[in-house]
């Protein structure tokens, strides 16, 4: 629930890892899980004014869908670089935002029921993943027929689509994991990469990988060391970050 703020994140990071080394255990770090607003719609809102539990309705400010899924990417990119444990929610791997639109009769959340629709609930990130384009409920059940209803643009982000697609979010994740195990990140320690602190950067050295994420509104220069991975489909434009853009670099030796 933090805002979209690099000190602010900064501070949370290094808090946590604080608190955890002082009773030796890894940190866990998660972006979303079945009682939030997934974190391509929260991080979409204009505000930050989502309570613990509450979803966005239809009759609540929509999330700007494009804004949030590359901020959930940049943000997943630079999550997997820290060390520690990582908790994935099912079907972030695909990019999925909240359903925003479900209308009172298919709500199933108690809080929604028990507050007489005073609070929306958390059905939003709990409705059936998308798995075939062009199956029934895309591929939730043979019947057609799903617990809760699925969006009309679900198919766009069904895992057999992403599958074909080599700059899918499903793809994303599974490059930055398989990455994050090759290069050791989630054994290793951090250190802040202090240049650019005041412009809308938050970047940390982990072994010898410098990941970066822009939170600014403005391109951000990087040194010229060579790309591992970005976040979206030119991230970099020759040597400056984009904003709501992620990347990992190879530190020279």
């Amino acid at each position: 629930h933090h805002p979209w703020d690099p000190n602010e994140l900064r501070r949370i990071i290094t808090t946590s890892l604080e608190a955890f080394d002082k009773v030796g255990a890894p940190t866990t770090w998660v972006l979303s899980n079945h009682d939030v607003v997934r974190h391509v719609s929260r991080l979409g809102l204009k505000g930050n004014e989502l309570r613990l539990g509450d979803g966005i309705g239809p009759d609540d400010a929509q999330p700007d869908h494009a804004v949030g899924l590359a901020r959930a990417r940049a943000a997943t990119l630079l999550m997997l670089a820290l060390p520690g444990g990582v908790y994935l929610y099912q079907g972030e791997e695909l990019g999925l935002p909240d359903h925003t639109l479900i209308q009172e009769e298919f709500r199933q959340d108690p809080t929604f029921h028990r507050s007489k629709g005073l609070r929306i609930g958390r059905d939003g990130s709990r409705v059936p993943l998308p798995w075939r384009a062009d199956a029934p409920s895309y591929g939730f059940s043979s019947t057609g027929k799903s617990w809760l209803p699925q969006p009309d643009v679900w198919g766009a982000n069904a895992r057999d689509v992403q599958q074909r697609n080599p700059d899918s979010t499903l793809n994303l994740y599974r490059d930055a994991l398989a990455l994050r195990r090759e290069l050791g990140l989630g054994h290793g320690s951090l250190a802040w990469w202090p240049e650019h602190d005041g412009k809308g950067l938050i970047a940390f050295v982990n072994g010898n990988v410098l990941a970066a994420m822009n939170m600014g509104t403005e391109p951000v220069e990087l040194p010229e060391f060579e790309i591992i991975r970005e976040s979206s489909p030119c991230a970099m434009e020759h040597t400056e970050l984009r904003p709501n853009r992620a990347v990992w670099m190879r530190v020279p030796s």
